[in-house]
């Protein structure tokens, strides 16, 4: 990650995720997951229990930079004087998470062709490959109410998320959450994954499901393959050399 100074105006452990939240824009860019202006990734301010960032709305992602970014509180107040505006379902959505679940540091919330694709199906994620057996009895499930931007929805999604964190959104997309950005990009790198094999494996035949057992010991060896460093954080360093080469102006 970048070490330029942090602005004047605010704490470094804030600069800091300003410049983490930033460069995940340009990697979602970067890999065809951005949807326009819309969609959101957010992030909790360090040491900042009600605050936390969101891109700014009428920006696409190749253009969010670590300045540009909008802070805001959990009532949907700026507190950065930000001359941006706040995507109103971005922020109903985000905000009844970062409120209720402590542990929801980063959010992310895609409609990726694959991830919208998938949860729009009557079966959801199938147990089909490597990277869907990670998540079988991991995911909720939430139906589509229209766009979100009533808060009375929030009770509900919070309801069927119940102890999970990674939601498909029926017809509409999905949504995954961790205690760290780098965490939250490395399942929804995993999850997309998923979502492409099984829409592919769909096209070509008739997809073979993993038997539970297999998934069992799958699920339980996983932890035997990453790095001691934290979960995501070698794979997000990764793709933020690879933006930082192609641009590098997310640091600003």
């Amino acid at each position: 990650m970048a070490t330029a100074a942090h602005k004047p105006h605010m704490s470094t452990q804030e600069w800091e995720a300003r410049q983490q939240l930033a460069a995940c824009y340009r990697i979602f860019d970067h890999l065809g997951w951005s949807e326009l202006i819309y969609n959101h990734i957010t992030l909790r301010v360090p040491g900042e229990e009600n605050s936390f960032l969101i891109n700014p709305f009428g920006l696409g992602y190749h253009e969010v930079t670590a300045s540009n970014l909008v802070k805001i509180d959990i009532d949907g107040q700026v507190l950065d004087g930000s001359p941006y505006p706040v995507n109103r379902a971005g922020f109903t959505q985000h905000s009844v998470f970062h409120r209720h679940l402590p542990d929801a540091h980063c959010i992310i919330h895609t409609h990726t062709t694959a991830g919208m694709a998938v949860s729009a199906t009557k079966e959801g994620l199938r147990p089909i490959s490597f990277y869907a057996a990670a998540f079988i009895g991991q995911i909720a499930y939430h139906d589509f109410e229209g766009v979100t931007i009533r808060p009375d929805e929030g009770e509900r999604l919070i309801a069927h998320l119940g102890d999970k964190r990674v939601m498909m959104l029926r017809n509409h997309g999905t949504l995954v959450m961790a205690s760290t950005l780098p965490e939250a990009f490395l399942k929804q790198w995993l999850l997309q994954r998923a979502c492409e094999i099984q829409v592919a494996a769909g096209a070509a035949g008739t997809p073979v499901d993993i038997p539970p057992d297999v998934i069992a010991v799958h699920q339980r060896d996983l932890a035997g393959v990453q790095l001691p460093v934290g979960p995501g954080v070698p794979d997000f360093q990764s793709m933020v050399r690879v933006i930082d080469r192609v641009d590098s102006s997310w640091q600003r």
